[in-house]
């Protein structure tokens, strides 16, 4: 494999690697119709006072998971009914957007009133991220509304709808998706199939399938949930475009370009009339769209977005902010990827000293910013070799000096989690997306030191020659890999796998020319092992794609 090829290799990965500890979320993770359960995010930046890496420290969250809201004279799930205006939109002159009202058809009994607190106090432990006594309240909630309300009472759907949010979260998604069903069908029998509280439970369900990848499932959700809020909401409802969002982002994961972006485009446009151009769920949208530009190499409107939304966080939050870092580094990802890499790096080296000094010394995201950094020197050596060999040279050793360093952040944070895992026997999620992020940088990291040992070899220039180096860090991704991937979650990661793909291939391209047996630090492994293991890993990533 050329040189030259290996570099546009690593440079595919630059914008995976950032996905992995970026602190925006994954787009089809939203809010459902009206009541949401997400709040503000607290966010802080120091160790806790036991040396531990606290999970609140790693990552800017938005919220998972939402409780239904209904339009209309309906219970919500958090026990009060609410009214619409004219037209089918919700007052929003109550607390949490929404007007809370007696209803005299409201049956009170002993079961009505525990079906209340069992509610209550079930939203007040999931949101605290106590998700164990949450699923035994809501499921007690669900088994009170059927005593209290009847079998087939909206109560009992709204009820149902919260239980299956919170198995949404936790990706129990075989509990989840029959008590959506159960949700719809009882609506439908209620109030009829066309009427927006069925749309409101068919979103969230059309959520629950979009993150499966059951896409024609999610599909056929999402637009009969927006032919019905398009006529109960009207146009230019914001609950309207969140749907109409939704519905693009599955048209793009099936290829449909065009219809996709034209969705977001709407979707994005009510939201700038409603007065939110500058809200959070907005700027999500743009880098959602932003995403599709560069999956389609339209990277110029790419850059153009990500322009806009950096000027948004520097007005809005100020430089000295992890939001203004994030959309510089976004922006600057994008200059690498167009050839603009002098001022890429400069965005890059900016981010760098405001993470220094908003985040803990060996913070993962600076180690990931190290590794954005290193692979801007080596294209810019890559450049360099046509015309100036010993200034190419110099590129690489200031490349290979951030790669130690990243490399030595990952796998620090690595070896601390897994310290901290083994003692307390339990991981959270953030704790895993943090480990996920640690172990795909190392891997980069390590893989990108023996391209840029390959191609110090290549020039005629370089005093000291390393035969062996390239083959060293590629065994070091393999032995990385078996250390902090096998035989946990992370294994079964496609990202991850991936990384572990790319670093096989190139080591099985070296030893094809060479001894049949390593010779390395590591342990030996055979180029027959090695091939075998590219063909299984390879067969894994298919079958995941296909899947």
């Amino acid at each position: 494999m050329s040189i030259t090829r290996i570099f546009s290799t690593l440079l595919r990965g630059t914008h995976r690697t950032s996905r992995s500890f970026s602190s925006s979320r994954a787009p089809w993770i939203a809010t459902a119709f009206a009541n949401s359960l997400s709040g503000k995010p607290r966010i802080s930046y120091r160790n806790d006072s036991r040396g531990h890496l606290d999970p609140r420290h790693w990552m800017i969250l938005a919220g998972q998971a939402a409780i239904l809201g209904f339009c209309g004279n309906v219970v919500l799930a958090d026990g009060e009914p609410i009214k619409s205006k004219p037209g089918g939109s919700i007052d929003e002159s109550g607390d949490n957007g929404l007007e809370r009202i007696e209803d005299s058809s409201v049956v009170s009994n002993i079961h009505t009133s525990k079906w209340r607190v069992f509610t209550d106090s079930g939203r007040d432990h999931f949101f605290q991220g106590k998700l164990e006594p949450a699923e035994r309240l809501f499921g007690s909630a669900i088994q009170e509304a059927k005593e209290g309300f009847g079998e087939r009472d909206p109560h009992v759907a709204s009820a149902c709808n919260n239980l299956a949010e919170l198995y949404r979260v936790k990706k129990e998604f075989d509990k989840a998706e029959p008590l959506y069903l159960e949700a719809v069908s009882i609506l439908e029998e209620s109030y009829g199939p066309e009427d927006v509280r069925v749309g409101a439970t068919l979103h969230n369900l059309g959520q629950l399938y979009l993150v499966q990848r059951k896409l024609e499932e999610a599909r056929a959700c999402y637009e009969r949930a927006l032919k019905m809020k398009r006529r109960v909401l009207g146009q230019n409802h914001p609950d309207y475009a969140e749907t109409m969002y939704h519905l693009g982002t599955v048209l793009h994961l099936q290829g449909k370009e065009t219809d996709a972006e034209a969705l977001i485009l709407d979707s994005l446009k009510i939201l700038e009339e409603g007065g939110q151009g500058e809200s959070m769920t907005y700027i999500r949208r743009l880098r959602y769209l932003s995403q599709i530009y560069v999956r389609s190499n339209r990277l110029a409107e790419a850059e153009s977005i990500h322009r806009k939304i950096l000027h948004m966080m520097e007005l809005s939050k100020g430089w000295n902010s992890m939001e203004a870092v994030t959309a510089a580094e976004a922006l600057a990802l994008t200059l690498q990827l167009s050839g603009k890499l002098k001022e890429a790096l400069e965005l890059f080296e900016k981010c760098l000293e405001t993470q220094k000094t908003l985040l803990p010394e060996g913070h993962i995201q600076i180690g990931g910013n190290l590794l954005h950094i290193a692979k801007t020197f080596m294209l810019q050596a890559s450049q360099l070799r046509r015309t100036d060999n010993s200034e190419a040279l110099s590129k690489l050793e200031k490349a290979k000096n951030y790669l130690e360093n990243s490399a030595r952040i990952a796998k620090d944070v690595l070896l601390k989690l897994k310290n901290q895992k083994s003692k307390e026997q339990k991981s959270s999620g953030t704790l895993r997306n943090y480990e996920h992020a640690a172990l795909v940088i190392l891997l980069q990291s390590l893989e990108s030191l023996a391209v840029l040992e390959m191609s110090k070899n290549e020039i005629e220039e370089s005093k000291e020659k390393h035969p062996h180096a390239a083959e060293d860090a590629l065994a070091q991704c393999l032995s990385a890999f078996k250390e902090f991937g096998c035989g946990t979650q992370l294994q079964d990661s496609a990202e991850v796998k991936t990384e572990y793909l790319s670093c096989l291939k190139h080591l099985s391209a070296l030893l094809d020319n060479k001894e049949a047996t390593l010779n390395s630090k590591a342990s030996p492994i055979s180029l027959q092992e090695l091939k075998e293991e590219v063909r299984r890993i390879d067969i894994d990533l298919r079958s995941h794609k296909k899947g």
